[in-house]
């Protein structure tokens, strides 16, 4: 009996946290927009080689704790139970699930867990390329774009002017500049 050996081989990848960056966006009585990032998340990846589209093993986490929108008293308020409640549900997660391309693009399908409520989520991925830096370790690039409901995940705290307007929008955009960094 013939033993049948793939070719193909597992490629680990890590974010480069000191290159990339996970913001949020949402709007403020419907007339501005604030922005938040995540200072601490990880990301870790397994493709087939290098081909990205094979990947086997996608999964993102972000500490709540971690959140800043450049105003203590609104991320305190974010990270209570009016939000993310993060004494209780201390990471936002998401895991992929499979990428399918989408022009020069890639739509990236996986199930997002925020507030311990998962959802399907549905990421626009557009890869910037593969280089090798000048200390020799292989990076690549992707820019992440997508948008949620987040009263769907639980986040559903909001008030209402005295005109009638709502405090903050149910959509959030999501922005990521990720690069990742090949291991071994």
């Amino acid at each position: 009996m013939e033993t049948a050996y793939s070719t193909s081989t597992t490629t680990k990848w890590v974010i480069d946290t000191a290159h990339s960056e996970v913001q949020f966006k949402v709007k403020h009585l419907m007339i501005t927009t604030v922005t938040g990032y995540f200072k601490t998340f990880n990301l870790e990846v397994e493709t087939e080689g290098d081909d990205f589209t094979k990947a086997s093993h996608i999964v993102f986490t972000a500490d709540v704790d971690s959140i800043n929108t450049n105003n203590e008293q609104r991320d305190t308020h974010l990270r209570s139970a009016d939000f993310f409640d993060a004494e209780n549900h201390a990471q936002i997660k998401f895991v992929g699930k499979h990428f399918e391309p989408d022009g020069d693009d890639y739509l990236l399908h996986g199930d997002l867990t925020i507030r311990g409520v998962t959802k399907p989520l549905t990421v626009n991925v557009e890869a910037a390329g593969t280089v090798v830096d000048p200390y020799g370790q292989t990076k690549a690039g992707f820019t992440v774009d997508g948008k949620i409901s987040r009263k769907e995940f639980g986040l559903t705290w909001n008030a209402v002017t005295e005109a009638g307007s709502v405090v903050v929008s149910d959509d959030i955009k999501l922005h990521c500049e990720i690069q990742l960094i090949k291991q071994g």
